[in-house]
């Protein structure tokens, strides 16, 4: 079945950016029309049918909304995704309270704008596509169900708006709910991962016994707090007023109680993840940097180990050529002195040698 998406902005360069990013989806079921005003993207919707419009806030003769509220007449089941130069909070409320599936401001994050359109026209996700946690099939689908259930049950007991499973890919593994604004989810995961894998080394390098760290978030769309579950999992958990003073500790309390959940869900499907120090032999550091004295083996330390048979022959061929250096400076020396009293200019001899020749006395008079 084909998806209409109408793209209306009057500037002619984020038409083709819009309509390039959408090209890399390579849905054959995607149809896309383009429109520089309201005026003439109110005329395409009334020859094409609109399942997504995409479209400026601020538009030659009417404004976004306007045209999404026109549009929907025509077409009411019809997604709208807002683009916008402007950070006014308030205009960004309302396009969202007008019913916008997002709104994204400019430069457009075109990770998190694909990924929203995917969602939104119901396609097979190819941004962030889901996971299986296992090889499929009925056992495994009842136990991601079931991990489902917890995060459900999460949510609804501390009346949080959404509450996610994700791997360290930065996957989804189960979710409940949704954000306020899913606009910038791609990116807020991928950041939320960054600090996951960063907690991770402070964890190695601080020598702990068991991963944990919290992460909380206060203020903006949501309270959001973050918490590793294993080193390959972690747990995010966004609400209004989650983190004020009254509720911090209940919602902490709450979140440790769900990870130990998770944990025994994870490894009742065969999921382990152990954290590994630098005390572990099996460890491997992460980079280049992370190749600290503490962390070498003794045995393998350059100090401890004795030249090979091959660095012996450098060594001595080294030695050798520095006597046939020292040689060859002491001949330079000698000559200098031999002949450093002759004078420069070839036609002017010398009184030893005038001397010599008994062109004057040998006493010089």
């Amino acid at each position: 079945m084909d998806r209409n998406i109408l793209i209306v902005d009057d500037q002619r360069d984020i038409l083709r950016l819009l309509h390039s990013t959408l090209d890399t989806l390579k849905n054959t079921e995607i149809k896309i029309f383009e429109a520089p005003s309201g005026e003439e993207a109110l005329l395409e919707s009334s020859r094409n049918k609109v399942d997504l419009l995409i479209t400026d806030y601020k538009l030659p003769g009417m404004s976004g909304v306007e045209l999404m509220h026109k549009v929907r007449a025509r077409h009411p089941e019809a997604k709208v995704i807002f683009i916008t130069g402007t950070n006014d909070r308030k205009v960004r409320e309302e396009m969202l309270n007008a019913g916008a599936l997002a709104t994204f401001d400019k430069p457009i994050p075109l990770a998190d704008f694909l990924d929203v359109v995917e969602r939104g026209l119901g396609l097979v996700q190819t941004i962030f596509p889901p996971e299986k946690m296992d090889g499929g099939g009925p056992v495994v689908e009842e136990r991601h169900s079931r991990l489902s259930d917890l995060l459900a049950n999460f949510r609804q007991d501390i009346k949080a708006e959404a509450v996610f499973m994700l791997n360290d890919r930065g996957l989804v593994q189960a979710r409940t709910g949704k954000l306020h604004d899913a606009s910038m989810e791609v990116s807020l995961i991928s950041t939320l991962m960054s600090i996951h894998s960063a907690s991770l080394k402070i964890a190695r390098h601080n020598h702990q016994e068991s991963f944990d760290s919290y992460h909380v978030f206060r203020g903006g769309d949501h309270d959001l707090l973050f918490i590793p579950v294993t080193p390959m999992y972690a747990l995010l958990v966004a609400g209004n007023g989650l983190a004020t003073e009254e509720r911090i500790l209940e919602t902490v309390n709450g979140l440790l109680a769900l990870r130990t959940q998770v944990e025994k869900s994870l490894k009742s499907m065969g999921v382990t993840g152990k954290l590994r120090l630098p005390s572990d032999n099996t460890t491997t550091p992460d980079s280049p940097s992370d190749l600290t004295p503490a962390t070498i083996p003794a045995a393998v330390k350059p100090a401890d180990a004795p030249p090979s048979p091959e660095m012996e022959a450098l060594l001595k061929d080294a030695a050798s050529k520095k006597a046939q250096a020292n040689d060859t400076d002491d001949f330079w020396s000698q000559a200098a002195e031999k002949h450093g009293s002759k004078p420069v200019n070839s036609e002017v001899m010398s009184l030893e040698e005038a001397r010599k020749l008994g062109l004057i006395p040998s006493d010089g008079k």
